[in-house]
Protein backbone atom coordinates (compact mmCIF):
# COMPACT_ATOMS: atom_id res chain seq x y z
CA UNK A 1 0.00 0.00 0.00
CA UNK A 2 1.49 3.40 -0.92
CA UNK A 3 2.24 5.90 1.82
CA UNK A 4 -0.03 8.89 2.25
CA UNK A 5 1.77 12.26 2.00
CA UNK A 6 1.79 12.67 5.79
CA UNK A 7 2.97 9.13 6.62
CA UNK A 8 5.57 8.75 3.87
CA UNK A 9 9.20 8.98 4.96
CA UNK A 10 10.10 12.67 5.14
CA UNK A 11 12.00 14.05 2.15
CA UNK A 12 12.82 17.75 1.90
CA UNK A 13 14.25 19.28 -1.25
CA UNK A 14 16.50 22.34 -1.28
CA UNK A 15 17.51 24.65 -4.09
CA UNK A 16 21.23 25.47 -4.18
CA UNK A 17 22.20 28.97 -5.35
CA UNK A 18 21.12 31.64 -2.85
CA UNK A 19 19.21 29.05 -0.81
CA UNK A 20 22.00 26.87 0.60
CA UNK A 21 25.02 28.74 -0.78
CA UNK A 22 25.95 32.33 -1.60
CA UNK A 23 27.34 31.63 -5.02
CA UNK A 24 27.55 35.26 -6.16
CA UNK A 25 31.33 35.73 -5.70
CA UNK A 26 32.14 32.46 -7.45
CA UNK A 27 29.71 33.00 -10.33
CA UNK A 28 31.02 36.52 -10.81
CA UNK A 29 34.58 35.16 -11.00
CA UNK A 30 33.53 32.50 -13.52
CA UNK A 31 31.76 35.00 -15.77
CA UNK A 32 34.70 37.40 -15.58
CA UNK A 33 37.02 34.57 -16.63
CA UNK A 34 34.66 33.60 -19.47
CA UNK A 35 34.49 37.22 -20.64
CA UNK A 36 38.28 37.55 -20.59
CA UNK A 37 38.70 34.30 -22.53
CA UNK A 38 36.09 35.04 -25.21
CA UNK A 39 36.51 38.80 -25.48
CA UNK A 40 32.75 39.23 -25.04
CA UNK A 41 31.65 41.80 -22.46
CA UNK A 42 29.53 40.39 -19.62
CA UNK A 43 28.28 42.55 -16.76
CA UNK A 44 28.94 40.03 -14.03
CA UNK A 45 27.45 42.28 -11.33
CA UNK A 46 24.16 42.27 -13.22
CA UNK A 47 24.40 38.51 -13.72
CA UNK A 48 24.70 37.77 -10.00
CA UNK A 49 21.75 40.05 -9.20
CA UNK A 50 19.35 37.69 -10.99
CA UNK A 51 20.52 34.17 -10.24
CA UNK A 52 18.10 31.27 -10.60
CA UNK A 53 17.44 30.32 -14.23
CA UNK A 54 19.77 28.02 -16.19
CA UNK A 55 23.04 29.45 -17.42
CA UNK A 56 21.86 29.24 -21.03
CA UNK A 57 19.20 31.86 -20.33
CA UNK A 58 21.79 34.27 -18.93
CA UNK A 59 24.33 33.65 -21.68
CA UNK A 60 21.68 34.45 -24.29
CA UNK A 61 21.81 38.09 -23.14
CA UNK A 62 25.51 38.33 -24.01
CA UNK A 63 26.37 35.79 -26.74
CA UNK A 64 24.89 35.07 -30.20
CA UNK A 65 22.18 32.42 -30.10
CA UNK A 66 24.20 29.98 -32.17
CA UNK A 67 27.08 29.97 -29.70
CA UNK A 68 25.14 29.72 -26.44
CA UNK A 69 25.29 25.93 -26.17
CA UNK A 70 29.06 25.69 -26.64
CA UNK A 71 29.63 28.71 -24.43
CA UNK A 72 27.54 27.12 -21.66
CA UNK A 73 29.71 24.02 -21.84
CA UNK A 74 32.84 26.16 -21.57
CA UNK A 75 31.34 28.13 -18.67
CA UNK A 76 30.68 24.92 -16.73
CA UNK A 77 34.31 23.90 -17.14
CA UNK A 78 35.55 27.34 -16.09
CA UNK A 79 33.12 27.29 -13.18
CA UNK A 80 34.74 24.28 -11.56
CA UNK A 81 38.09 26.09 -11.50
CA UNK A 82 36.91 29.58 -10.49
CA UNK A 83 33.66 29.38 -8.56
CA UNK A 84 33.76 26.59 -6.01
CA UNK A 85 36.42 27.89 -3.63
CA UNK A 86 34.96 31.40 -3.66
CA UNK A 87 31.54 30.25 -2.49
CA UNK A 88 30.34 29.86 1.08
CA UNK A 89 27.22 28.45 2.64
CA UNK A 90 24.40 30.76 3.69
CA UNK A 91 23.48 31.13 7.38
CA UNK A 92 21.47 28.15 8.54
CA UNK A 93 22.25 25.91 5.56
CA UNK A 94 24.04 23.20 7.51
CA UNK A 95 21.48 23.36 10.32
CA UNK A 96 18.59 23.07 7.85
CA UNK A 97 19.97 19.84 6.39
CA UNK A 98 20.73 18.56 9.88
CA UNK A 99 17.15 19.33 10.95
CA UNK A 100 15.79 17.07 8.22
CA UNK A 101 18.15 14.28 9.25
CA UNK A 102 17.27 14.77 12.91
CA UNK A 103 13.67 13.96 12.01
CA UNK A 104 14.80 10.79 10.25
CA UNK A 105 14.27 12.32 6.82
CA UNK A 106 16.21 12.67 3.59
CA UNK A 107 17.52 16.03 2.37
CA UNK A 108 18.00 16.37 -1.38
CA UNK A 109 19.32 19.21 -3.52
CA UNK A 110 17.41 19.96 -6.72
CA UNK A 111 19.05 22.74 -8.73
CA UNK A 112 19.36 24.26 -12.18
CA UNK A 113 23.13 24.08 -11.76
CA UNK A 114 25.23 21.49 -13.61
CA UNK A 115 25.14 18.49 -11.27
CA UNK A 116 28.92 17.82 -11.07
CA UNK A 117 29.49 21.46 -10.08
CA UNK A 118 26.73 21.28 -7.49
CA UNK A 119 28.41 18.21 -5.99
CA UNK A 120 31.73 20.08 -5.89
CA UNK A 121 30.08 22.76 -3.75
CA UNK A 122 28.66 20.19 -1.35
CA UNK A 123 32.02 18.48 -0.98
CA UNK A 124 33.93 21.74 -0.55
CA UNK A 125 31.56 23.03 2.14
CA UNK A 126 31.10 19.70 3.89
CA UNK A 127 27.34 19.74 3.36
CA UNK A 128 25.86 16.24 3.25
CA UNK A 129 22.56 15.99 1.37
CA UNK A 130 21.35 12.50 0.53
CA UNK A 131 21.13 13.22 -3.20
CA UNK A 132 22.02 16.02 -5.62
CA UNK A 133 20.03 16.43 -8.83
CA UNK A 134 21.05 19.10 -11.33
CA UNK A 135 19.98 20.79 -14.56
CA UNK A 136 16.33 21.23 -13.52
CA UNK A 137 14.60 24.60 -13.43
CA UNK A 138 11.16 25.78 -12.33
CA UNK A 139 8.40 23.26 -13.15
CA UNK A 140 10.99 20.74 -14.36
CA UNK A 141 12.19 20.43 -10.76
CA UNK A 142 8.93 18.59 -10.05
CA UNK A 143 10.35 15.56 -11.90
CA UNK A 144 12.99 15.00 -9.23
CA UNK A 145 10.79 16.10 -6.35
CA UNK A 146 8.09 13.60 -7.28
CA UNK A 147 10.63 10.83 -7.97
CA UNK A 148 12.07 11.27 -4.47
CA UNK A 149 8.69 11.76 -2.80
CA UNK A 150 9.57 15.23 -1.52
CA UNK A 151 6.96 16.66 0.81
CA UNK A 152 8.64 20.08 1.09
CA UNK A 153 10.76 22.11 -1.32
CA UNK A 154 12.81 25.08 -0.14
CA UNK A 155 14.02 27.75 -2.56
CA UNK A 156 14.65 31.46 -3.01
CA UNK A 157 13.12 32.12 -6.45
CA UNK A 158 9.60 32.18 -7.84
CA UNK A 159 10.79 29.41 -10.16
CA UNK A 160 11.34 27.28 -7.06
CA UNK A 161 7.81 28.03 -5.90
CA UNK A 162 6.52 26.92 -9.28
CA UNK A 163 8.55 23.71 -9.06
CA UNK A 164 7.20 22.90 -5.61
CA UNK A 165 3.64 23.55 -6.73
CA UNK A 166 4.05 21.36 -9.81
CA UNK A 167 5.24 18.54 -7.55
CA UNK A 168 2.45 18.97 -5.03
CA UNK A 169 5.02 19.82 -2.34
CA UNK A 170 4.79 22.46 0.39
CA UNK A 171 6.67 25.49 -0.92
CA UNK A 172 9.00 27.13 1.59
CA UNK A 173 10.59 30.29 0.21
CA UNK A 174 13.56 32.08 1.74
CA UNK A 175 14.16 35.74 0.96
CA UNK A 176 17.91 35.36 0.48
CA UNK A 177 17.94 35.50 -3.34
CA UNK A 178 16.72 37.91 -6.01
CA UNK A 179 13.01 37.67 -5.12
CA UNK A 180 11.55 39.76 -2.31
CA UNK A 181 9.16 38.40 0.30
CA UNK A 182 6.10 39.94 -1.34
CA UNK A 183 7.03 38.48 -4.73
CA UNK A 184 7.49 35.01 -3.24
CA UNK A 185 4.15 35.22 -1.46
CA UNK A 186 2.40 36.45 -4.59
CA UNK A 187 3.87 33.50 -6.52
CA UNK A 188 2.08 31.14 -4.14
CA UNK A 189 4.72 30.15 -1.58
CA UNK A 190 3.04 28.36 1.32
CA UNK A 191 5.63 29.62 3.80
CA UNK A 192 8.07 32.53 3.49
CA UNK A 193 11.08 32.77 5.82
CA UNK A 194 13.70 35.50 6.03
CA UNK A 195 16.45 32.88 5.73
CA UNK A 196 17.28 29.28 6.57
CA UNK A 197 18.08 30.02 10.21
CA UNK A 198 14.31 29.89 10.80
CA UNK A 199 13.88 26.57 9.02
CA UNK A 200 14.61 24.05 11.83
CA UNK A 201 11.96 25.59 14.11
CA UNK A 202 9.53 25.81 11.20
CA UNK A 203 10.12 22.13 10.35
CA UNK A 204 9.54 21.10 13.97
CA UNK A 205 6.20 22.91 13.94
CA UNK A 206 5.23 21.62 10.49
CA UNK A 207 5.85 18.01 11.45
CA UNK A 208 4.08 18.41 14.81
Amino acid sequence: MPHSPQTAPLTVGFDLDMTLIDSRPGIKAAYDALSAETGVYVDSDLVVSRLGPPVEEELAYWFPAGSVGATADRYRTIYADHAVHGTGSLPGAREAIDAVHRHGGRAIVVTAKHQPNAVLHMDHLGLRPDAVIGSLWAEAKAEALRAHGARVYVGDHIGDVRGAKAAGAHSVAVATGPCATAELSAAGADTVLDDLTAFPAWLDAYLA
